[in-house]
């Protein structure tokens, strides 16, 4: 159901239909509200740069692939990366540390994804700032702050603003609940660089924009770590013609499904809501011979013990690359302001 109703929103968003027209008064409310909020905070500096990884458009963009890329170009460049993130749908309310055996129901998937995915130091809490100064306080070596997502947490102050923009684009280009945008798509004028992840270049802002490479070329089956590439499936299916499943409770699976097929998989897709918490074990009863799922369902996936036998799954990690001259642009601001944050502690 929850399926249906996404699918629903996201196919009213795409245009200015009635619905949208009858709703664009409280867009006009939301609008206010959170234009009112953003004046009255006051953003607070936490010693180290901090770069943002958010969106304007509600629901998943692939803003943790880009962080998650950002945060391994970054180490590779020789910063001592921290991430935070809110921790979406976690039950954390005071800063809590993410490790690898952390459970998802308490810190959230994407955070878990993202510690399992760089290793590096990752905290959530629905206050970025308490997130912040838990992370420096524990890892007091760590120069520089990824926040995943948090465009639109203001009272974290920020030196870089990336905002990504998704295969679903800006939608109908109004704000919720006429539209699916978190703010209006002027915002995009006041961010540092804007993001292309698996969409075409259909923003009119003049800011910065790079483009982030995706795709799948390997997949890790879920009982024996054994990596094997998706070429190599697709010739063994097609050779003893097995019956393969594509399962995915991710913001736009059908991306993960096209994916898979364009390795030569055939696959049966079965679209779960995003954030999907595996309270109940789907594959259960699912007659296939292989059965795909993303990273982000995987880790959902470890409160059931009997799975770790179950040799039909296989895990597709999801490759993300950053365009260089991004890394560059990003590196080159923190630098900065990592310069001018000492000469301000020095002249105190």
């Amino acid at each position: 159901m929850q399926v249906q109703l996404e699918t629903f929103l996201h196919k009213q968003w795409d245009r200015k239909g009635l619905i949208s027209w009858l709703l664009l008064p409280a867009s006009a409310v939301f609008l206010s509200m959170a234009a009112s909020r953003r004046r009255k905070t006051v953003p607070v500096k936490v010693g180290v740069p901090v770069v943002v990884v958010g969106n304007i458009y509600v629901g998943g963009t692939g803003k943790t692939p880009v962080t998650i890329a950002l945060v391994k170009d970054l180490k590779e460049r020789g910063w001592n990366p921290g991430v935070i993130s809110r921790g979406y749908r976690g039950k954390a309310e005071s800063p809590v540390e993410v490790r690898l055996d952390s459970n998802p129901d308490i810190v959230g998937d994407e955070p878990l994804l993202i510690k399992k995915a760089t290793d590096a130091p990752t905290f959530v809490c629905p206050k970025r700032v308490e997130a912040a100064e838990a992370l420096l306080k524990a890892y007091p070596t760590v120069n520089v702050i990824i926040s995943d997502d948090g465009l639109q947490h203001y009272s974290l102050h920020r030196d870089v603003e990336l905002a990504v923009v998704g295969a679903r684009g800006l939608g109908n280009g109004w704000v919720l609940p006429a539209g699916p945008l978190r703010e209006p798509p002027s915002r995009l004028d006041e961010v540092d660089a804007i993001v292309l992840n698996a969409t075409e270049d259909i923003v009119t802002s003049s800011t910065p924009r790079y483009v982030a490479t995706s795709g799948f070329t390997n997949a890790v089956n879920y009982a024996t770590g054994e990596i094997v590439s998706l070429d190599t499936l697709s010739r063994m299916q097609f050779k003893k013609g097995l019956k393969a499943v594509a399962m995915a409770g991710i913001a736009v699976p059908e991306r993960f499904f096209s994916m898979l097929k364009a390795h030569g998989l055939e696959v049966r897709p079965i679209a779960l809501p995003d954030h999907y918490d595996y309270s109940k074990n789907p594959f259960k009863d699912c007659e296939a011979d292989l059965i795909f799922i993303t990273e982000k369902d995987a880790v959902k996936c470890r409160k059931h013990a009997d799975l770790k036998n179950d040799e039909r799954i296989f895990v597709v990690p999801l490759e993300t690359k950053l365009d260089k001259f991004l890394v560059d642009f990003v590196e080159k601001k923190i630098t900065a302001a990592a310069k001018k944050s000492k000469e301000a502690a020095q002249q105190l």
